[in-house]
Formats: structure tokens, C-alpha cells, sequence
């Protein structure tokens, strides 16, 4: 339900957004479309999906930094 002050957001600026997050362009047309019908249940679990997928590739990162600094620590060691 929206509060009665709330504003829909420009659809320019959702569409950047999600070009800059890294949504493709499937991604982003079945967003806008669902946007645009004010499907936000839809839209909004799609979204959700996309932050994981993003936290997903965050985790991956993280994990290589972690091997990465190990292997800095080792090989300090071996000095």
C-alpha cells in the first residue's frame, strides 16, 4: 500500500539504475514493463532476485580477496 505522499519514481532514472547495477536488457524491459503496470509484487520480488545475484558475485569477490591476502601473509612469511 502507498502512504499518501509517496512519488513514483521516473522511469528514466529506475532504468538507469538498473543498467548501472548490471541488470541486462531482458532484465531491465520485464522490469520497466512491470513498473509501467504497477506490478510492484512482481517487480519487487524481481528485484529481490537481482540483489542476491548481486550479493551472490559479492561473496565470490570476498572470498578471492580473503585467498588473495592469505597468500600475501604466507608468502611474507617466507621472508
Amino acid at each position: 500500500m502507498k502512504s499518501e505522499g509517496a512519488k513514483k519514481m521516473d522511469t528514466k532514472k529506475i532504468l538507469e539504475s538498473l543498467t548501472d547495477m548490471g541488470c541486462d536488457e531482458k532484465e531491465i524491459s520485464f522490469m520497466k514493463k512491470m513498473y509501467e503496470e504497477g506490478d510492484t509484487d512482481t517487480l519487487l520480488r524481481d528485484l529481490r532476485k537481482c540483489r542476491c545475484h548481486l550479493m551472490d558475485k559479492l561473496h565470490d569477490s570476498q572470498k578471492k580477496v580473503d585467498n588473495m591476502d592469505f597468500l600475501i601473509r604466507q608468502i611474507q612469511k617466507e621472508k
